[in-house]
Order: C-alpha cells, then sequence, then structure tokens
C-alpha cells in the first residue's frame, strides 16, 4: 500500500490506460474552488458551466475519453431528499458527462440492502484501488494504493453491483 496526494493523485488520471471507476458515498465534498461556486448557485444564478469547462479536471478527463478512448465512469451514491451539494452537483453532472464521463445515480436506501462500501475509491484499469480518505468537512486529505488481489476483486465485485443496480443521468433526472 502507497499513500498519494496532490499531484501524485493527478498523475493517476494521467497514467490510466483503460478505465476509471468511481465509487462516491458521501453527501457533500469539500474543494477549495467549489464554496463560491456552490453559493452561486443556490442564489439562483445557474451552474458555471464556463469555468469547469476550463478546468484542468475537465480538460484531463475530455482528452482521456474523446481523444485516448479511455472510459471514466462513476456511481453517485445520494441521500433522497437531496441537500444542497447534492442539487448543485447534479447540476453539474451534465458537464461532466460533455466531457466524457459516464454518470450514474444509486439512492443510499438501495446502496446500504446491497452492501457497498462506506468509502469512496476509484478503481484504475481493474488493477489499482485508490481508496479515498476525507476529513470531517469533506475535503480529500489522502488517498492509498491498494495492488493486492483480495482489495481488487472485492472492489470489482462492488463497481459490478453499484453499476448493475445504478440509474442513469437523465434517467435518475425524470424520476
Amino acid at each position: 500500500m502507497r499513500v498519494v496526494a496532490g499531484d501524485d493523485f493527478t498523475a493517476l488520471f494521467r497514467d490510466f490506460k483503460r478505465s476509471a471507476f468511481r465509487l462516491e458515498q458521501r453527501d457533500e465534498y469539500h474543494a477549495p474552488d467549489e464554496p463560491e461556486r456552490i453559493r452561486k448557485f443556490l442564489a439562483g444564478e445557474g451552474y458555471d458551466v464556463e469555468s469547469r469547462l476550463a478546468a484542468p479536471w475537465w480538460q484531463m478527463i475530455h482528452q482521456a475519453t474523446s481523444e485516448e478512448g479511455k472510459i471514466v465512469r462513476r456511481v453517485r451514491v445520494v441521500t433522497e431528499p437531496h441537500g444542497d451539494y447534492t442539487r448543485y452537483a447534479l447540476a453539474g453532472a451534465a458537464v461532466n458527462i460533455q466531457g466524457g464521463e459516464d454518470i450514474r445515480y444509486l439512492p443510499r436506501q438501495t446502496a446500504q440492502t446491497l452492501r457497498l462500501p462506506e468509502h469512496d475509491y476509484w478503481l484504475f484499469d481493474d488493477q489499482l484501488v485508490a481508496w479515498m480518505h476525507f476529513d470531517d468537512r469533506g475535503a480529500l486529505i489522502r488517498t492509498k494504493l491498494h495492488r493486492d488481489e483480495a482489495t481488487v476483486i472485492q472492489h470489482l465485485e462492488w463497481q459490478a453491483t453499484a453499476w448493475e443496480n445504478s440509474i442513469s443521468y437523465d434517467a435518475y433526472l425524470i424520476r
């Protein structure tokens, strides 16, 4: 196991070869650039699409999916009814999807029934688990990388379960 943060974590998204999958379990995350955007969104000013399209994350994922043919998928476990952050994230998902991600939703009650893990993780190329650790506010503090077979197999099983039971973005919006 190795611990990564910052640029070392970002490098995982440049270096994967075929696929990246994310399971999101938190109802709220805290990134330094988000509070003002969330405030504006909640004040009725809409989602700031232009700044997201120019963001390094969006550019990197768009290049990986559109130019390099890589697959980036995520399942967001959401509490219903939605809180402010989830409403904001739902609006932003359309931008991520435009960038090439395939995002699906899974109600928290269903996720609990399926016995999915309570932690967030990325799974790269079906062989590297990046187990994410957050502080109480939802800021990412470190990521532990796991390559051992048992951990990878368990996370592959959770990925399959989450994906098979989740709902596409468009279908989730209309339900």
